[in-house]
C-alpha cells in the first residue's frame, strides 16, 4: 500500500510517499520513512500525529492512501494571536 508522510517547518517541508505492507502502524511508517533522520527535532513521544487532520495514536493501523501528518508543537497561544490580529486590523 502507498501512504504519504508530511512534516513542515516554516522554511523547510517534507512530503514522502512510501510503499508499505498491509497492517503497518503509523509509528512503523514514520520510522521506515526516515523522516526522523531528515528532521532530528521530531520527537514522537511528545508531538501529535494525524491522518488527514484527525489525531491518531502511533499504534493506528494505516490504510492504503493515508497521509500521516507530524504536527509541530504550538509555540504561542492561539487566543493571543487572534486578539493581536483584531487589534492590528482596527488601527
Amino acid at each position: 500500500m502507498k501512504i504519504g508522510i508530511a512534516y513542515a517547518l516554516p522554511r523547510r517541508q517534507a512530503w514522502l510517499t512510501i510503499d508499505l505492507p498491509g497492517g503497518t502502524t503509523v509509528g512503523d511508517a514514520i520510522t521506515r520513512s526516515g523522516i526522523a533522520e531528515q528532521f532530528p527535532e521530531v520527537d514522537l513521544a511528545t508531538q501529535k500525529i494525524g491522518i488527514f487532520g484527525k489525531l491518531v495514536r502511533l499504534d493506528t493501523v494505516l490504510e492504503d492512501g493515508d497521509r500521516v501528518e507530524i504536527y509541530r508543537p504550538i509555540t504561542c497561544d492561539p487566543k493571543t494571536v487572534r486578539k493581536r490580529g483584531a487589534t492590528d486590523g482596527a488601527a
